[in-house]
């Protein structure tokens, strides 16, 4: 499997039991898909069928998902790829986007993220931004069981919200996250997001995109950006979520425990 925009340190890539793997193949079925991508499904479901920690039916459904990679049209793949994340910010892939929209804010988290990453012996590359939810797992798919539950438990605001509105689109890309919730036994912070989901109005339409590029222009041409701290009423509720759930000792399920709950 590919790596995304992060260049591993030496000693996660000579040994193959460490971290998570199946953290590595959620990451790429959550990425752009490729040539490589199609290419590489036999292995993706060869760790997906591995990872005991994810319940049973929910791993059939990530493999049955990948099958569906490999038959299809690549093009079409890209095309339903780029309507999904590239119009409209509701499926964004850029988690602080969720909490801090365009504020300065934002900007400290990156660097403190950024930080995270050189502190392991990362080095991100100027592909993406580091907030980006694929590169991301990459990261955590070489901590500790520990470290996974603790970021996990602080962004699992923001993967309720993803995994109701994929869902609510039907899009198989809802299961990664639904998987990573799953990871932590979170499950059930969807349904407090499906309330709020299904009243929103979609913001990939024309008008709705076009109002956008407008809201853009008059915030650019502001005398102080104090308007853009949190772009919307959802966004101060996640990041107040945010504040809630920081610190929080959140356990990665282990395989007997996912096997008992489900």
């Amino acid at each position: 499997m590919a790596d995304a925009a992060l260049q591993m340190p030496q000693e996660a890539m000579i040994q193959p039991e460490f971290g998570m793997r199946s953290l590595r193949v959620l990451a790429r079925l959550l990425d752009y898909p490729t040539e490589a991508l199609q290419g590489a499904v036999g292995e993706l479901i060869e760790a997906l069928d591995a990872e005991r920690r994810l319940p049973a039916v929910l791993r059939g459904d990530l493999m049955s998902w990948c099958q569906r990679i490999f038959d299809a049209d690549l093009l079409e793949l890209q095309s339903e790829y780029v309507a999904l994340f590239d119009k409209g910010r509701a499926h964004s892939l850029l988690l602080f986007e969720h909490v801090h929209g365009e504020s300065r804010d934002r900007g400290q988290a990156m660097v403190d993220l950024i930080d995270e990453y050189k502190a392991a012996g990362f080095e991100l590359d100027a592909r993406e931004l580091p907030d980006y939810l694929p590169l991301f797992l990459e990261y955590l798919s070489t901590r500790s069981d520990e470290e996974i539950g603790r970021w996990l438990g602080e962004i699992r605001h923001i993967l309720a919200l993803l995994t109701a509105r994929l869902e609510e689109r039907g899009a198989d890309q809802a299961l990664v996250t639904r998987a990573l919730l799953a990871l932590i036994d979170a499950e059930d912070d969807i349904e407090a997001s499906r309330q709020a989901v299904a009243s929103e109005k979609r913001d990939d339409t024309p008008e709705a995109l076009d109002a956008v590029w407008e809201e853009e222009a008059v915030r650019f041409s502001a005398k102080s950006d104090e308007d853009c701290a949190l772009q919307s009423a959802e966004g101060r509720r996640l990041a107040e979520r945010k504040r809630q759930v920081q610190g929080e000792a959140i356990r990665i399920l282990d395989p007997v425990d996912a096997a008992k709950k489900h």
